[in-house]
């Protein structure tokens, strides 16, 4: 089924997801190797017996990863491959233009203080998005929008969304770096330095700093200061305490 979708003029949010599992055989998050190659091929296959050709986005694609055996392509790239309807991941970035507006998102919608989004939360979030947007919308596309963006973003499966899992949508924050409870609790004792149990920017700034230089491949140096502002969009009062911190940055609770 998932093949036949390709050959459709727009993709729901659903079919979308349907194809990306179908093409991630080992379900480690990417379509990759002999994935993506078969993927390239059928969705050639797909498009010409639809009457359809490729679009800019597939044939730029196509040409950078057809005879790449290594390349391997996330949710996030396929999104923009593909012709989802309204390209429904793309509109919420694009609703959240600033770190600032999704820290302010996050606060309002994490409505229990629990540190996650939990599915009516996250459904509630979406809804008010469509409304600013102005996107007609009905009960039934919401639910589909709900649940498909929980699948897509929901790495641990546990039915809701913590913030590093809900950043993926916006990419303000700092990707890749996940501290055990002892690592983190260790780290932030160390840049710390006034020992006041919170940090300000500049004890901020130095730890990041520091971890951009450990995790060269998966965080940038030159957006330092967009993973600092959305950061501190956490803090009270310019104060990050530990548990703010620890939502960022921690693979487990505090």
């Amino acid at each position: 089924m998932a093949r036949a979708y390709l050959q459709g003029v727009e993709i729901s949010a659903s079919q979308f997801l349907d194809i990306f599992h179908h093409y991630d055989n080992d379900g480690n998050g990417y379509i990759e190797g002999k994935e993506l190659q078969n993927f390239i091929k059928e969705l050639q296959q797909a498009r010409k017996q639809a009457g359809l050709e490729l679009t800019e986005q597939m044939k730029a694609f196509v040409e950078e990863y057809e005879k790449n055996t290594d390349g391997k392509i996330g949710i996030v790239e396929l999104v923009q491959i593909l012709p989802t309807e309204e390209n429904f991941l793309l509109f919420f970035r694009q609703q959240l233009q600033s770190c600032t507006e999704f820290m302010q998102a996050w606060r309002t919608y994490d409505a229990d203080h629990s540190g996650y989004i939990e599915a009516d939360e996250l459904k509630n979030f979406l809804k008010d998005l469509l409304q600013q947007a102005k996107k007609p919308y009905d009960e039934k596309k919401l639910e589909e929008y709900t649940q498909t963006t929980l699948k897509i973003f929901d790495s641990n499966n546990d039915g809701k969304l913590c913030l590093s899992e809900m950043a993926r949508l916006v990419h303000f924050l700092p990707q890749g770096v996940k501290m055990e409870r002892k690592e983190f609790n260790k780290i932030f004792e160390l840049y710390d330095k006034d020992r006041n149990g919170y940090m300000d920017e500049n004890e901020l700034d130095a730890l990041l700093k520091d971890l951009c230089e450990k995790n060269k491949k998966v965080l940038e140096v030159n957006k330092i200061a967009t993973y600092k502002s959305a950061i501190m969009a956490l803090s009270d009062g310019g104060k990050l305490y530990r548990t703010e911190l620890a939502l960022v940055l921690c693979a487990e609770d505090i």
